[in-house]
């Protein structure tokens, strides 16, 4: 059978509908076809694509690997037609609602910033704007944009590079008033080091050592935070130290608010800025493509 004898938008919309509905039956009520016509339409596309995509049994659907794969480029097939055929009836004009994850520092310091003149620009847009530095599911969390800082992890999705900042561990002069300011590793083991309460793909605090090798010190304290911008603010209230980007932290260091401690052993390290999103080209529906394009030319990090 030739491609142009399958309705492949046509499966992907019924695949994608026993995704979000959880089965085969809730999915032929709400698009007006049999339980069991779904299930060989769905039956057809694995055989077609020669992959399994979702795990049946009585009681529940679980998607494969192949599957959740295959559904986020569902998600993204769809929403670009949709996409087109709304730009084609009103005239190409980018609208709609954008939602946006972002790492909380990004969030507070750069992209709120940002958003009146986006807004200014495409009025037909709304931003829907969610912080936070948990790593996200952008298809659980039906999210168009991620912002994510540090290291990225192998997947399918998009990341658009958006800059990097340098790290460094601080305090407040309040704190090294208080409890000195640490010269050596040695001497760092004594103070209350800032940390975050859930998993980082680098952990601890990396410095370089008297023979110029990186050397990786815990950091061990008496509070735990789940974003930067609280690691901050108790780095600014003399709880501690913290090591943060200078994109974060550049105006408290100018001002004095915040002081490096451990200069000469930072190994030079950086945090690098993306945008993370799903699907490019074509498939990414206009109110995606203009904020990212807004992003990369308005939040460059560095």
């Amino acid at each position: 059978m030739s491609r142009l004898d399958i309705n492949r938008s046509g499966e992907m919309e019924v695949f994608a509908r026993v995704v979000e509905l959880g089965g085969f039956s809730a999915a032929a009520r709400r698009i007006g076809m049999t339980p069991s016509a779904v299930s060989k339409l769905v039956a057809r596309l694995e055989g077609r694509l020669g992959a399994r995509l979702v795990h049946r049994s009585t009681r529940q659907l679980r998607l494969t690997p192949e599957g959740e794969a295959f559904y986020g480029r569902c998600r993204a097939v769809l929403a670009a037609i949709a996409e087109a055929e709304r730009e084609v009836a009103a005239g190409a004009v980018p609208r709609g609602r954008v939602r946006v994850n972002s790492n909380v520092p990004f969030g507070l310091h750069w992209l709120t910033g940002l958003v009146p003149d986006f807004l200014t620009l495409y009025p037909e847009i709304t931003l829907d704007i969610v912080a936070t530095d948990m790593v996200i599911d952008l298809i659980d969390e039906r999210a168009d944009v991620a912002i994510r800082v540090g290291p990225m992890r192998a997947s399918p999705l998009i990341a658009r590079k958006l800059g990097e900042s340098r790290m460094a561990v601080v305090a407040s002069p309040d704190y090294l008033a208080r409890h000195g300011a640490p010269a050596t590793l040695e001497e760092l083991e004594r103070h209350n080091r800032i940390a975050f309460n859930f998993t980082r793909l680098v952990a601890g605090w990396p410095f370089r050592d008297a023979s110029g090798a990186t050397v990786t010190v815990p950091p061990v304290g008496n509070v735990l935070v789940g974003d930067g911008e609280s690691a901050r603010r108790l780095a600014l209230a003399g709880a501690g130290l913290a090591r943060l980007s200078h994109f974060h932290i550049g105006p408290d260091l100018a001002a004095g608010r915040l002081v490096e401690v451990l200069a000469d052993l930072n190994p030079g390290d950086t945090e690098t800025i993306h945008a993370v999103f799903i699907g490019q080209g074509a498939q990414l529906p206009a109110r995606v493509r203009v904020f990212l394009d807004y992003l990369a030319a308005h939040a460059r990090v560095g």
